[in-house]
């Protein structure tokens, strides 16, 4: 089984939730799934170029990114982040690898908008790097830079990095480590599972807006991706990572047409 976990870079922001999250994937991987993770680092990265005197700003929940913006990417997200999160990784047990997307050409984008300078667009996945890595044992730790066939560096939004991954990888489940505990119904009740057309209804009826629209697109592309299952939920919730590979109902799963209900439970000796 292959699974892709996607996780949030404000859970990273923390040492002891950053710590805990490391201990549950290792724990997962332990069990025998193969497992690749993205992470983004937003927070950080803001933090950073505070610090600097440099303001962000935002087009449609997009970082404008310039010069200044991709030389703080490079030394927070490829640096500070992903390494404090493999180093974590490492501690809990894992031969965690440290990667952007550039690496191998795991991810290649193309520029999203001129006007938001150099953000990414995701074209193409190569999974090669992933699948020799998982071969030898080892697990893939990816920051959500990717590179252009030019060289250019560019900055990829996270749950869309993941979706490109997961989809060009074969991965049987995505998990978004997120900030809330799945997709809402206009009750506010959560909503255990959706098909693809079930979550076009939300966002074409309004209940899902912002944030949560886009975390549906994104799955929905990764379900018609090939992605068997796409499961969102609260990362910082109790051993969440290892309730979701235990077969627990948490969250909100989004499943394609031929999706396994048995796939809960392929994990089924993490307890």
């Amino acid at each position: 089984m292959k699974a892709l976990i996607k996780i949030g870079g404000t859970l990273l922001d923390d040492p002891v939730s950053r710590n805990e999250i490391a201990r549950q994937i290792a724990d997962v991987a332990g069990s025998g799934v193969a497992i690749a993770v993205v992470h983004g680092g937003g927070r950080q990265m803001t933090r950073y170029l505070e610090q600097r005197g440099v303001q962000s700003r935002f087009i449609g929940g997009l970082r404008v990114t310039t010069d200044e913006t991709i030389d703080a990417l490079l030394k927070v997200l490829a640096g500070t982040v992903n390494t404090q999160l493999v180093g974590a990784l490492c501690a809990a047990g894992t031969k965690a690898v440290g990667l952007t997307g550039i690496d191998a050409g795991l991810a290649t984008a193309v520029q999203h908008d001129p006007g938001l300078g150099f953000v990414g667009r995701v074209v193409d996945s190569d999974p090669r790097v992933l699948d020799a890595l998982s071969h030898a044992g080892m697990l893939p730790v990816v920051a959500c830079i990717a590179g252009g066939e030019d060289g250019q560096v560019y900055n990829v939004n996270g749950d869309s990095m993941a979706v490109a991954m997961a989809s060009g990888w074969g991965a049987d489940r995505l998990v978004f480590l997120t900030d809330v505990a799945g997709v809402l119904d206009a009750n506010k009740s959560t909503l255990p599972t959706l098909t693809v057309e079930a979550c076009h209804k939300l966002i074409d009826t309004g209940v899902a807006t912002g944030g949560m629209q886009a975390k549906l697109n994104a799955a929905t592309e990764a379900v018609e991706g090939g992605v068997h299952e796409v499961c969102i939920v609260k990362g910082s919730e109790p051993s969440i990572v290892k309730r979701v590979f235990g077969g627990e109902e948490v969250g909100t799963k989004i499943v394609g047409p031929h999706h396994d209900p048995l796939l809960p439970i392929m994990a089924g000796l993490i307890t």
